[in-house]
């Protein structure tokens, strides 16, 4: 049996479905994806899925039927749709967020996808905005730069590159960068702060343009990206097409055996069409002739994945980390796609136990604010049902989030100053992965005896 989670506001829902893959699965060594994908003829850019009532998804690695649902969320609005702060009340496009497992290879997928553009085209998220995020970048450039030899004459190519706080790092020590991202306004803000970025969806196509143009990357960057490319094959084929003959390829993104352990199924978001293990990962570069040479587990997003990988094609040593990574991937049972059902029942019981606390709250007359206006935070709050009637606002710090409102809920995003304003008795952390930067940027609600309140597994209240 399985879980399926139905969402609506204020209500979740669990109902079994019978419905099993049968066992044992093929071996990944006999996976064969096809070549083609589905594009947009006049855009070029990967297409995202289209599927009517009667037309059942397909793995978007090898082709197969999906017929194993994880878990279903409903129709949840996009994590990072933000609406105006003037914008009429009304409700916010909702899309279907379902999660598959494929009984082939064990690519765990959504089973529909929202055009990127939609998306993406213009984007809210800043990664230099948190701390965390800035150190971890300089800490890299710290690492690769000796492990791979880099120079003054290597050029570092970034897809995703936001607003290019990964790049600067590798800039400031003289090094060419060049990043690639779709959305319009962050790409903008990265080239008025001198980060040479292209807008523009990374696939094949861009990936031949630059390399048309002489740009090859010694070492390329791709991070916490691949999971937003709904065409993986198209996105892979193109990092080994940009990437230089004897360059590094570096993979960051979030791990799968985390996620399940701590069950965090608000990480699950229209954007992230794919939640990646090691195992799986492996043979998605393989098939564009990439091989992994080293792999690391990281503390980012609650836990990620780093792989470093080069040309198939090209010797060089290859560590044993890989190998150990996959070992306890399949110990911790990331190869049963019944695994994955955990992240529904903790939709239940994380949301039951968000809206007790905040009935406590409200019978006791306190205040409750949140803070960070984070995707995951916007998730909990509408798979909860949670309203303005219920948190009176969101601070954070990014000035692209303020003066708006969160899609769904329509809870207002302010300025982190209005927390000394209204003096809430307690503030939400959403984004927990940076929960520690929150709070020792804001101890001082403890000045009029406000706490911090961290909302899975289960609310914890936390001394200021």
């Amino acid at each position: 049996s399985q879980w399926k989670i139905s969402a609506t506001p204020g209500q979740i829902s669990m109902e079994i479905n019978t419905e099993m893959p049968s066992w044992p699965l093929p071996p990944l060594h006999e996976v064969i994806p096809p070549e083609t994908g589905d594009h947009d003829a006049a855009t070029h850019q990967p297409s995202p899925t289209r599927r009517t009532m009667n037309t059942a998804p397909h793995c978007r690695f090898c082709g197969t039927e999906l017929t194993f649902t994880a878990c279903d969320l409903g129709t949840q609005p996009l994590a990072n749709g933000l609406v105006p702060g003037d914008a009429p009340d009304g409700p916010d496009p909702r899309f279907p967020l379902r999660v598959m497992v494929c009984a082939h290879c064990l690519l765990v997928q959504l089973s529909d996808t929202v055009d990127p553009a939609t998306m993406f085209g213009t984007y809210a998220y800043l990664s230099s905005v948190s701390a965390i995020w800035r150190d971890h970048a300089d800490s890299f450039a710290a690492m690769a730069i000796p492990r791979f030899a880099l120079s003054r004459n290597s050029l570092i190519i970034e897809a995703g590159s936001n607003d290019g706080t990964f790049l600067r790092p590798f800039q400031a020590r003289g090094m060419a960068v060049l990043g690639i991202d779709p959305a319009a306004n962050i790409a903008d803000q990265a080239r008025r702060d001198g980060i040479p970025t292209r807008t523009a969806f990374f696939g094949r196509q861009t990936a031949a343009a630059l390399a048309a143009e002489g740009m090859r990357a010694n070492l390329l960057i791709a991070n916490n990206v691949m999971a937003h490319a709904p065409d993986v094959l198209d996105f892979v084929h193109g990092l080994a097409c940009v990437l230089a003959p004897g360059g590094v390829l570096t993979i960051e993104v979030p791990d799968a055996a985390p996620m399940l352990r701590d069950s965090r199924f608000d990480t699950i978001y229209h954007e992230h069409v794919f939640y990646f293990s090691a195992f799986v990962l492996k043979h998605i570069l393989a098939r564009a002739g990439l091989t992994i040479f080293d792999a690391a587990v990281l503390p980012t997003h609650g836990g990620s994945l780093r792989l470093l990988a080069r040309h198939a094609a090209v010797d060089g040593p290859v560590t044993d980390a890989l190998d150990r990574l996959i070992a306890a991937e399949r110990d911790a049972g990331l190869t049963d796609p019944a695994r994955y059902r955990s992240l529904a029942s903790a939709a239940v019981q994380v949301s039951a136990g968000l809206r007790d606390f905040l009935a406590r709250a409200q019978a006791e007359g306190a205040r409750v604010a949140a803070y960070g206006a984070a995707a995951k935070g916007t998730m909990l709050l509408n798979i909860a049902g949670i309203t303005r009637d219920d948190i009176a606002f969101v601070a954070d710090a990014n000035p692209l989030k303020q003066a708006h409102r969160l899609p769904g809920c329509r809870i207002p995003v302010v300025d982190p100053s209005h927390i000394r304003e209204a003096k809430p008795d307690y503030l939400l952390i959403l984004p927990w992965n940076i929960a520690a930067e929150i709070m020792d940027a804001n101890r001082f609600i403890a000045a009029w005896g406000g706490r911090f309140v961290i909302p899975s597994p289960r609310p914890h209240i936390i001394p200021a």
